[in-house]
């Protein structure tokens, strides 16, 4: 037990020591307050979390680089001093938004941003202005008198329960998958059904899934052990169907162990490594193509789909947030207008215009 422990925690210090490293390049090229900014805010924040945070200042002082003619008489990014930061009006940073709209790239071509990009890069600008403002680093905070844009809400996407069924029984057969896809099928059914029965059976993230370790399935008491995000345990619980197929998986999965074979991974690849986040991406993609072609079906979508069945089934919203483990409510309450967009739905039939087909024979 203390070895498997082990195991699983090395993963994720393996998988923050990556992510610590990768924000060290990122701010190599940024100026030494942005060092700052990210070291204060790492207490309340994810690594991942402030790589993106890295990325966007990124984006931000390339624009400066390249549109504001002061910052351009500076031989870098790095050396940019706050003061110009400062003297920024809010009209600039408005500027920057109509930028992110198509802005170059270091590879010399073009990419266009949605709505929702801009919407975040503009959220990393404000938080950077309002931290070096609390901070009495600088003394104004234009990025505080910029609005951000307006999302336009969109309908969540998730799997109806006849697809539900047609995506596992895709996953046991394989009858509609490619010839290439169907060479290492049967190599992989039975660990594929009980990844994406798993994923549709708990709702739990596809980070928690990659996470996963044979020490952390517990079919005594039918529960998985998840590390969360901001490195919580929690225990998720999981129902028959998904124990029968963690079972059948199980028996397969076990015949590798060994004492040469230390890998303690719950779900591995071909080469006998722990599965991706990528690779898992991809596996729920080939899958839900055959069985929602027109739904663009990825591993949060299914976690959605399992939000969307356990609240409509319980009516309990708090409950949702709890099994999700979501800190805020809010955002389990996307699951409940999925559920009000059904009773919307439902009600298309209630009205009813003619009595029956025989209300035109009535009126002659």
């Amino acid at each position: 037990m203390a070895k498997n422990l082990t195991q699983t925690n090395n993963y994720f210090a393996e998988l923050d020591r990556a992510n610590i490293l990768h924000l060290r390049e990122l701010l190599a090229d940024l100026p030494d307050y942005c060092r700052t900014y990210l070291r204060g805010i790492e207490p309340r924040t994810q690594s991942r979390t402030r790589i993106a945070y890295a990325y966007d200042l990124r984006v931000f002082f390339q624009y400066l680089m390249r549109e504001n003619p002061i910052a351009a008489r500076y031989g870098s990014a790095k050396e940019i001093p706050l003061t110009l930061l400062e003297k920024l009006h809010s009209t600039d940073l408005e500027e920057y938004m109509e930028y992110l709209k198509y802005r170059p790239t270091e590879q010399g071509d073009g990419m266009l941003n949605q709505v929702t990009g801009i919407k975040r890069k503009l959220s990393s600008l404000r938080s950077f202005y309002k931290y070096l403002y609390q901070k009495e680093m600088i003394e104004s905070n234009p990025a505080d008198r910029v609005l951000l844009p307006k999302l336009h809400e969109k309908e969540i996407i998730r799997l109806d329960v006849d697809e539900i069924a047609d995506l596992l029984d895709q996953i046991e057969s394989g009858e509609k998958l490619s010839e290439r896809q169907r060479r290492y099928h049967e190599k992989t059914k039975l660990r594929d059904l009980a990844l994406i029965t798993l994923l549709l059976g708990t709702g739990i993230r596809v980070s928690e899934c990659v996470g996963l370790n044979l020490s952390d399935v517990d079919f005594k008491n039918d529960g998985i052990r998840v590390h969360r995000k901001g490195g919580k345990e929690q225990i998720v619980y999981f129902g028959d169907e998904v124990e029968e197929a963690l079972l059948n998986y199980m028996e397969e999965r076990m015949a590798l162990q060994s004492e040469d074979f230390e890998e303690q991974a719950l779900f591995l690849s071909l080469q006998q490594k722990r599965l991706s986040v990528r690779s898992i991406e991809k596996l729920v993609k080939k899958y839900a193509l055959v069985a929602a072609p027109l739904k663009h079906i990825t591993p949060h979508k299914l976690r959605s789909t399992y939000g969307t069945t356990l609240y409509r089934e319980t009516g309990d919203i708090y409950l949702v947030a709890d099994v999700l483990g979501h800190s805020d409510v809010n955002t389990t309450k996307k699951h409940y207008a999925a559920i009000q967009e059904d009773h919307r739905r439902s009600a298309r039939n209630k009205v009813r215009l003619r009595e029956n087909e025989t209300y035109g024979q009535a009126q002659e």
